[in-house]
């Protein structure tokens, strides 16, 4: 009998992370593949750039609704009759400007339900089913800008926080089943999203390397993931900074 192939469903398909992170499961084995996205365009090219790497995979695009409720657990029970995914990564988001978030507050909803609301509703619609199913991987992106609020991005960092809470209540949920619930905290990387912040600060790390810490990282079955690693350090020091100090700070 011939092994069934992983099916692996990504929500946020056309996002630099995720399309590099499914390049390389790709590179791995054939798989059934889900793109969901919200721009059916995009979704038609990065499915046909993953064809032409891996022909012997399955690849399917479907558009979504990303921010009302009804519609996401639609979405994740019709994908889930087909097959309970083997894993599920969640990518999507965009990064606000924080002083339109500060002066519009509609700017600031959207950025709270976009990169919070939005992967923990999607997350909680696949939990429930792979919990019934007692197997499976859910992959969460998060952000270092989720470990403590910033000046310079605090809007982006709470709805980030979020996320990371979140996944931590997962975590502890899951920590006796065979579902495996993995935290990503990228710090700045190269994406079309962050181009207009290169040469400002750090040096933006390679979104090829942060996908491979993503893969082999949830390969290793490790609980959060800083990517590029040297973040674990940096936003340790920064966590525990008295507030005397980190309110001097410009950052």
């Amino acid at each position: 009998m011939t092994p069934l192939r992983p099916r692996i469903v990504i929500v946020g398909a056309t996002s630099a992370m995720a399309e590099h992170c499914a390049r390389l499961w790709l590179q791995q084995a054939p798989a059934e593949l889900v793109l969901l996205g919200r721009d059916q365009a995009r979704l038609q090219r990065v499915a046909a750039d993953l064809t032409v790497r891996s022909p012997l995979s399955s690849i399917e695009v479907q558009v979504a609704d990303f921010l009302d409720e009804a519609a996401i657990d639609a979405t994740v029970q019709q994908l889930c009759a087909v097959r309970v995914p083997d894993v599920v990564l969640i990518a999507h988001g965009t990064l606000p400007d924080q002083q339109a978030c500060q002066q519009d507050l509609k700017a600031a909803r959207q950025a709270l339900e976009v990169n919070g609301i939005s992967p923990v509703l999607f997350a909680e619609a696949f939990v429930t089913r792979l919990q019934a199913a007692g197997r499976g991987t859910l992959v969460m992106i998060g952000s270092v800008a989720g470990d403590r609020g910033r000046k310079s991005n605090y809007v982006y960092g709470a709805a980030k926080g979020l996320v990371t809470r979140y996944a931590q209540g997962l975590q502890h949920r899951l920590a006796r089943s065979g579902v495996q619930v993995v935290l990503v905290k990228p710090g700045p990387t190269a994406t079309p999203m962050t181009a207009h912040l290169a040469g400002q600060g750090p040096a933006l790390a390679p979104v090829e390397d942060v996908a491979k810490a993503i893969v082999e990282g949830t390969a290793r079955g490790k609980s959060v993931i800083y990517a590029p690693g040297k973040w674990w350090l940096i936003m340790m020091i920064i966590r525990h900074l008295p507030a005397f100090v980190f309110n001097r700070m410009n950052i």
